[in-house]
Formats: C-alpha cells, structure tokens, sequence
C-alpha cells in the first residue's frame, strides 16, 4: 500500500508530534543537567532537574493543547491507514492534555522534595501521554495495541517510581504481571477476528457487526478483546488489581491511571462500537451488559466499608466506569449523538471531580508518607478548610448532586439510557447512585469531624498544585450551573 506524506498529514499529527518530541527533549535536558550538576554548575542533587522537567513538560503538554485548533483545520484526515484525526478525536484529545497538564502540576509538587527522584517522571508522562493520543487517534489493530503498549508500559514505571515504597514496588510488579496476560488475551483475540475477517482496520469491523451477526470465531475473538479492554478500564470481573495499584502508587500517577489511561481505552471502544446494533451481536450485548452492571453493584458496595481513601477511590472509578458502559449499550441505531455527547460530558465530569479528589490526597501526602487513611482527614476542615472544601466539592460531583458537573454527566447518561430504553440498566444505575452517595457523604462528614487521634503534621501547599485544585473546581462548579459551552461542544464533535 503506496502513501505520501503531505504537509496536511503533518498539521493533522502535529499535536500527537509534539507530545512525542517533548519525551525526547526532556530526557536530553534531564541528562544534561545532571552532568552539570556533578560538574558543579548546577547544585548537586536531583531538584534542579525535576524543576526544569517539570515546566518543559507543560509547557510541551500545552503547546500540543493550543495546536488542536491548527490539527482541527486538516481534519477529518486519515492518516495512513493506522490513524486518523477528527472532531471526535481531537475533543479526547483535549480532555487527556488537560488532565496530563493537572497531573505534572501534581506531580511536581507531590516530588518537589524528593532529591532520591529524578525528573524521569515527566518523561515517562509524556510518554504515557503520546500513548492515550495514539489510542484515540487509532483505526487499525496494530496502532491500537502500541498506543495501548506504550501507555502500559510507562504506568509500569510509573506506578513503581517511588522505589523506596514496597507498596509501590508491589503496585509495579502487579500491574506488569496482569497487564502482560491481558495484553496477551489482547493478541490472541486480535488473531481471531483476522482469520475470520481479513481485516485489521477498526472501521471495517464495526461495519461488519452493525451488518450481520457474526462466526462464533469473530465473537470469541472479539470477547478476548474485551479482556484485555475490560483490565484497562478496571471493569468488574478484571478489577482485582485496582485497589492495590491505587493505594501503592504515588497520588499524582494514582490520579493519571484514574482518568488519561481510562479515557483514552472508553474513547477507542466507543468510537467504533457507536452505532452498532447489539441486538446482531447478542453474546457481546450480554457481557456488556453483565459486565456493566457487575461494576457498578461491586464498585459500590466494596467502597462502603472501606477505611483507605485511595481504595474507596478506586472502587469508585469501577462503578463510575459501569455508569458509562451504559453510553456503549445506548450507542445504537438511533441513540448514536446522544450517546456520544453523554460518553463526552461523563468523562469530563469524571475527570474534573476524580482529579481534583486525587488531587487533595496528592498535596497532603509526599514519597515518605500517603495521607490515605481516613484518621488523615478527620477535622481537616479545621487544618485546611479550603482542601476540606474542594475534596467535599468533588466528592459531591461523583455523587452526582446538582449544581455539580457531575450531575449533568449522570443526567445525560441516564437520559442515553431510557432513550435506548435500557430499563434494567437504568435502573441499576439509580440503584447505585444511591448506594455511592452513603459512602461519599461517609468521607466528606470525616473532614468536619475533630480527629480523635493526633493529626498528622501540617503540610505546605504548593502553589502548583493550589492551582490545579483552583481550576478544577471553579469549573466543577461553573459546568454544573452552566453546562451549555461544553454541550455546545460535545454537538459540534458529534456533528464532524
């Protein structure tokens, strides 16, 4: 197959270019300076380093961010067979930038203390990042599975960066071993869908599927698929990693594997799945649907009992993930633009109130000691009431209380779901909601309740980080009392 590269294919990449070129700087900048600072130019040590890696890296994240607009301007363009650049594209895109910028703030103030770490964090950001790019961007099996590689592969170090922690050890060596089986499931699936088929090109088999129903070869091709899919996003029966890796990993890296390595595999599956007519593919309609509700039911009531904010967090996202499984199921023949503006306002809404909740743990904890325990945040609205309040803020946003922007996700994937006329989805989900409200109110009650025990020791607030925790909830609140730019938005992806 013959192509040219053309200066349009180069304007159409030139974000996903930029993230990709900015790991490669850093990591040239990063050795530099320590072979100046063992030369005396710089101060001996490793926090010299992590500062220069820390604005290379937004300001490399935002200049991709800024660039969408000029990528925009080329799109939709397919980019050889392996990718392409659209509206819908683009929009993930932003909303995985956005997040990559929030957490390098965490980040660096997470290890801004730390001389034993070097700035190889932001490398392995970027990375991760050019990897969730490349998953959107995605239109053939092979590019599916290096974005997805290239993303698993950076978590596995990054889950494990602070090595002094055998939590964080435990969390790299458990997400390795369970992402190489899954990715082997992966593979394996890939193969079967190929033999049957003939075809690797992601478009072509969604079209197959809304065409007929398929060989059972295709369908269990396709099931192994959904193993590997299923472990990325944390969805119920493949979940069993997520509490430990949440709790051992470092705040800021808990906060990216929460929200850009979820969003970018939800974003891939339902590109091509929107539109399909499940009723064809009834066995894949069955798990789905299996799947979707087991995640909610078994999220929410882990979470209940839970005495770790990092865990209850994590069991969390699984529910909130089966909340947009049901985006997928309504994604059908006449629920397609509803079902992806509801997918696109839930994550946003998800990634807001997710990255700020991590974001208060990252600031209150550092590499010698997590503040995830719940004694951490009794009577913190008498230590530090502004964090009291965000952390409470975002807890009600997963709550899904009004005035919130996690009301208006929650309303459009319910509004998604009775227009598919998935009633016992619906209803679960009202279920649910209920069930996840006990256990959020639980933690924001703990924050105004005096401690019985001796406080942990008060820490500083980084100013990066304030920031962060600034934006987010001045657009938590803004969104849910006035949700019309990003619905207007999420018309304008639907539309291209």
């Amino acid at each position: 197959m013959s192509w040219n590269w053309t200066m349009a294919d180069a304007q159409a990449l030139l974000p996903l270019m930029v993230v990709s070129a900015a790991a490669v700087v850093v990591l040239l900048v990063l050795a530099c300076c320590r072979r100046a600072g063992v030369a005396g130019i710089l101060p001996a040590g490793e926090t010299p380093a992590t500062r220069i890696g820390a604005v290379l890296t937004v300001i490399a994240l935002a200049a991709a961010l800024a660039l969408l607009p000029v990528a925009g301007a080329a799109a939709p363009r397919s980019v050889t067979f392996l990718v392409i650049v659209d509206g819908y594209g683009l929009f993930f895109a932003g909303l995985l930038l956005s997040a990559c910028i929030a957490v390098a703030l965490l980040g660096h103030s997470y290890f801004r203390q730390e001389t034993s770490a070097g700035g190889e964090f932001y490398v392995l950001l970027l990375l991760a990042a050019a990897g969730a790019m490349t998953l959107v961007f995605s239109r053939h099996f092979a590019s599916f599975f290096l974005g997805l590689e290239i993303l698993s592969v950076s978590l596995y170090a990054l889950a494990a960066y602070n090595r002094a922690s055998l939590a964080g050890l435990e969390a790299g060596v458990k997400y390795l071993v369970l992402a190489a089986s899954s990715a082997s499931f992966l593979l394996l699936g890939m193969a079967f869908v190929y033999a049957k088929t003939g075809t690797m090109d992601l478009g072509r088999l969604a079209q197959l599927l809304n065409a007929a129903p398929q060989p059972a070869l295709v369908t269990v091709g396709l099931l192994l698929i959904m193993v590997g899919v299923g472990f990325k996003l944390a969805l119920v029966p493949f979940h069993l990693w997520t509490a430990d890796v949440y709790q051992g990993a470092p705040a800021a890296v808990t906060a990216f594997i929460a929200t850009v390595s979820k969003g970018a595999m939800f974003a891939l599956l339902m590109r091509y799945l929107v539109g399909v007519n499940f009723t064809l593919q009834y066995p894949l309609l069955a798990v789905l649907t299996a799947v979707a509700v087991g995640s909610m039911f078994v999220g929410n009531l882990l979470a209940l009992r839970q005495e770790n904010v990092k865990r209850l967090l994590a069991y969390s996202s699984i529910a909130q993930l089966g909340y947009l499984l049901v985006t997928l199921l309504a994604a059908g023949p006449g629920g397609r633009e509803l079902a992806i503006r509801a997918a696109g306002g839930f994550l946003a809404a998800y990634f807001i109130a997710t990255l700020g909740a991590f974001g208060v743990v990252s600031l209150l904890s550092s590499p010698q000691r997590e503040a995830e325990s719940f004694d951490d945040y009794r009577g913190l609205a008498w230590r530090h009431p502004v964090l009291a309040g965000v952390l409470a803020a975002m807890l009600l946003s997963l709550a899904g209380i009004p005035l919130t922007v996690g009301f208006i996700g929650k309303f459009y994937v319910l509004a998604a779901g009775v227009n598919a006329n998935l009633a016992a989805l619906v209803a679960a989900m009202v279920i649910n909601s209920g069930i996840g409200l006990y256990y959020y109110l639980r933690l924001a009650i703990a924050l105004f309740t005096p401690s019985r025990a001796e406080p942990p020791p008060r820490v500083a607030i980084h100013p990066a980080g304030a920031a962060v925790l600034a934006v987010l909830t001045v657009l938590l609140v803004a969104v849910g009392v006035y949700p019309q730019p990003l619905l207007r938005l999420l018309a304008a992806v639907v539309a291209l």
